[in-house]
């Protein structure tokens, strides 16, 4: 893959993921935080799968950058098959695509959790692994 393609490929992934934590970060303005609480578990799970979706979509094109073609697996992609390739290219990224499984989309989107520090712990670990295929004009 050429410079150029490289680039092209972050900025389409980036601006994407980046698209959906805005829009999680919009939401979750409606959960009605109290105390370090969130009051509403809707607007909580809502926006813990949104950010979970921006995940895996900068996953997607991290994958891509490392030369693998996402669009060829034409089923529902498991967290097995996120682990399995990114564990083959980078230990820490796994850690962060783990913590960002299980805060957004087990704790956040199943669960509801309504402690505001562990949703923002997990908006954290999301920009970091967006920011892995930060583009170098962003």
């Amino acid at each position: 893959m050429s410079r150029d393609e490289q680039e092209k490929t972050r900025n389409k992934y980036y601006n994407e993921a980046i698209r959906y934590m805005d829009n999680a970060k919009a939401t979750l303005k409606h959960a009605n935080k109290r105390d370090g609480f969130y009051q509403d578990k809707k607007y909580v799970k809502t926006a813990c799968g949104t950010a979970y979706n921006g995940v895996l979509l900068a996953l997607d094109g991290y994958l891509v950058l490392h030369g693998v073609d996402v669009e060829k697996k034409k089923s529902r992609k498991s967290i097995r098959y996120y682990e399995e390739l990114i564990a083959g290219f980078d230990k820490k990224m796994l850690k962060y695509l783990n913590n960002a499984y299980e805060i957004l989309h087990l704790w956040g989107y199943y669960d509801g959790i309504s402690d505001s520090r562990v949703v923002a712990a997990g908006f954290d670990t999301a920009y970091n692994i967006i920011e892995k295929i930060k583009p170098a004009s962003a």
